[in-house]
């Protein structure tokens, strides 16, 4: 069984109406196990994790893979996971993101703008003028292809 094969099965899936905000994030097959991330432009339900799940437990089950003794779990990566298509940055705006890129640069702040592949992080800073010390806002503007990892983070 390859990861190809899943691949396949689980874009079929999704080519149904009901799916047609959602795409697959990533397959990890390790042992008799088969784990499979959704992501959403609005958000995963349990219903559309389980009907994609039934659709590979089929192929699963006819192929008799693992004998039959084998755990598939079809989720979203979760928020820790880390943003890896462009179209994840929009329903994040107003959260907190860690963002590493360029040559090991790093900003953590607000994701306040998300246009044409440019991603905006705000963020207050601490700045000296003579004796005295005020708080500025920045925003850095980076180009999404040049970022390495982001994260959101959670903030309570």
């Amino acid at each position: 069984m390859t990861e190809e094969k899943i691949k396949e099965l689980v874009l079929e899936s999704l080519e149904a109406n009901e799916f047609s905000d959602c795409y697959l994030y990533s397959i990890k097959i390790g042992g008799n196990k088969v784990s499979v991330y959704l992501e959403s432009d609005e958000s995963i339900t349990y219903l559309k994790c389980r009907k994609v799940s039934r659709h590979v437990e089929a192929y699963l089950d006819e192929i008799e893979w693992c004998d039959g003794k084998y755990t598939i779990d079809v989720s979203s990566p979760g928020i820790g996971a880390p943003l890896k298509f462009e179209r994840q940055y929009p329903k994040n705006v107003g959260r907190t993101i860690e963002v590493k890129y360029g040559e090991g640069q790093k900003v953590k702040g607000l994701l306040t703008k998300v246009e044409d592949g440019v991603i905006d992080v705000s963020y207050k800073e601490r700045i000296k003028e003579g004796k005295k010390k005020r708080t500025v806002e920045i925003v850095d503007s980076i180009k999404i292809e040049d970022i390495t990892e982001a994260k959101i983070k959670v903030t309570f």
